[in-house]
């Protein structure tokens, strides 16, 4: 595959950073940071392979065995009972915290408790997961269990799998692996290409997704909460026990070793903006994470709102998932109960909304923009009413802009005056939508 071919993904900014092609790419592409702050694959020699572009989970031209989540899963989750159009393939549905791991984590600490017991089963001989180095994050490998104590807070900074198969390759064992939806899909392409990693990579871990945010948006967080020079071991999730689950703080440290924090109330709705936002995730179906053997996510479910230490919703997808939870809930070590699957859908209702109800929309302005868009399961297209097509056009003016306003500027002052006008506009749009929904 010539070298245009493959950058397309890239180009059109619809690459996450995942970083899987890289294994299949021959040493023709390599992990690099782009301008606006994502880290995206580089063609550094020689022609790129065709296999490159069968493991990326934003594929336009997939086979057609394996062209969306929906295949995927009869492949590879077969211990399901279970089938729901927005959940996937599970056995059970639960929402809780583990007792040992919830306080440094930042919903219910299940991702630590899970890990801690696949390697106290024996059932990997590592893990592969996200945790600090140098003062900021990359995925990095552990075979002791004291070492993931700390490994839960979630990281709203790119990360890539860039080397992960590289040191499968050197490790005698067994590996699980953690990971955000398209992460968990193309890991499932990779094992499909080459069964061998079913065995080796028995476990994925899926953590549920709003969206992956460009490094701009750590940085835009250390400039707010007072930090003037470089800023290091950043914690994004700060829990307030006193307060709601949703009211946590960001903090980090500066050159100088000082301490800064500041509420996330502070910068507003980080979230239902699309601020530093991948223009990819506006084509991810997925967002449950369906393809991993155990699905976790932050409980916001309003019973569990007020808990200001967290709580996590858990969707098991495989009998090992599934006797995990169930063994732990037993020995006391998880207080976890079983809730309908309704409430894991309401968990995630805002996500649903955008991500669902807005692409079809998204895909049409897309293509009319000449942007190839990757393959999508047509079953989840919906039709919107006039009102919410204005909000998602100014949602992703929102999201386009504020990553070039950051690149400009590299000032949080500056950005927040010249972002200043089209998120009002963004947040008349959505309240006029959204009164006009309730009236219907």
């Amino acid at each position: 595959m010539k070298e245009n071919s493959k950058k397309e993904n890239a180009v059109n900014n619809l690459c996450t950073g995942c970083g899987v092609c890289v294994s299949e790419s021959n040493g023709t592409l390599e992990m690099r940071w782009n301008k606006f702050g994502f880290i995206s694959p580089y063609h550094v020699k020689g022609d790129i392979p065709n296999t490159t572009m069968r493991v990326c989970p934003f594929n336009p031209k997939p086979e057609l065995d394996i062209s969306d989540e929906d295949k995927l899963a009869k492949i590879f989750l077969k211990d399901t009972d279970n089938r729901d159009e927005k959940i996937g393939s599970y056995l059970g549905t639960f929402v809780g915290y583990s007792r040992e791991h919830r306080i440094t984590s930042s919903s219910g600490g299940i991702a630590t408790y899970i890990f801690a017991q696949l390697l106290e089963r024996k059932v990997v001989d590592a893990v592969y997961v996200v945790k600090e180095v140098n003062g900021t994050y990359e995925y990095q490998m552990f075979s002791k269990k004291e070492d993931i104590t700390n490994i839960s807070k979630t990281r709203y900074i790119p990360v890539t799998l860039e080397k992960l198969f590289e040191r499968i390759d050197k490790l005698d064992g067994k590996i699980a692996v953690s990971g955000v939806a398209c992460f968990i899909k193309a890991i499932r392409l990779k094992q499909y290409y080459h069964p061998e990693l079913r065995n080796k990579i028995p476990f994925l871990v899926g953590i549920i997704c709003g969206g992956w945010k460009s490094r701009f948006f750590t940085e835009f967080l250390a400039q707010s909460s007072g930090i003037q020079t470089k800023y290091k071991n950043q914690d994004y999730r700060i829990k307030d026990p006193k307060s709601s689950a949703s009211d946590y703080a960001f903090g980090a440290y500066d050159e100088k070793d000082d301490f800064f924090q500041m509420k996330m109330s502070k910068v507003g709705d980080m979230w239902g903006t699309g601020l530093f936002k991948s223009k990819a995730c506006d084509f991810c179906t997925d967002v449950l994470t369906e393809l991993a053997d155990i699905s976790l996510g932050d409980a916001w479910l309003p019973q569990y709102r007020s808990d200001g230490l967290g709580n996590s919703v858990i969707v098991t997808r495989s009998n090992l998932a599934n006797n995990i939870i169930m063994e732990g809930i037993a020995k006391g070590d998880l207080r976890v109960s079983l809730i309908d699957k309704s409430q894991i859908i309401l968990s995630q209702s805002s996500s649903f909304s955008h991500r669902w109800g807005g692409l079809k929309f998204r895909v049409r302005m897309a293509r009319l923009s000449g942007i190839k868009v990757p393959y999508i399961r047509k079953r989840v297209f919906e039709k919107i009413s006039l009102p919410y097509m204005m909000v998602q056009i100014q949602r992703e003016r929102t999201r386009k802009y504020s990553l070039i306003y950051w690149y400009k500027t590299k000032n949080a002052d500056n950005f927040n005056k010249l972002m200043h006008f089209d998120l009002k506009v963004l947040r008349a749009l959505t309240r006029m939508y959204h009164k006009l929904r309730k009236r219907k």
